[in-house]
């Protein structure tokens, strides 16, 4: 069984010179880029912190994910992680137990799992905490409204 990289290796970014590397070896092969050229240089766009770069990581897994079945099952992992760390945990949720489905003991997938099930609860429960404040502020400021209408 191939061994994926622990989630927390994805937020330690590559150094500027690294991707630079991935890059130019990308770009070099232009439109007749290999599939481990592609996914290395998605791979190390992934791990970065800018946004757009883990944007463009996810597109390029997407890209081979949909092109090359047999990397379908290595694109899984990365594609979770990537929407992990952009925010979209449904979709990492969608990918992460699609993998685990077919390997059910991968350590990597299930530790990913747990930390999407945190940031999911996390925000569910930010959710629930703002609309309880936004809910509290409208009946605070209907009563003001309220009582100075019975006044006049």
């Amino acid at each position: 069984m191939l061994r994926f990289p622990d989630a927390a290796d994805a937020e330690s970014p590559l150094k500027p010179e690294e991707l630079q590397v991935l890059r130019a070896q990308y770009e070099k092969e232009g439109e007749y880029v290999g599939v481990q050229t592609k996914f290395n240089f998605a791979w190390g766009l992934i791990k970065s912190n800018t946004r757009q770069d883990q944007q463009e990581g996810v597109r390029l897994l997407s890209d081979i994910y949909r092109s090359s079945p047999e990397r379908r099952r290595e694109c899984l992992y990365y594609l979770a992680l990537g929407n992990y760390k952009l925010g979209n945990y449904g979709e990492a949720r969608r990918f992460n137990d699609k993998l685990l489905d077919h390997e059910p003991t991968n350590m990597q997938a299930g530790s990913l799992r747990g930390l999407i099930d945190d940031k999911v609860q996390k925000e569910g429960l930010m959710g629930v905490a703002i609309l309880s404040g936004v809910a509290i502020a409208a009946g605070v400021v209907g009563g003001m409204l309220f009582r100075g209408a019975k006044r006049r």
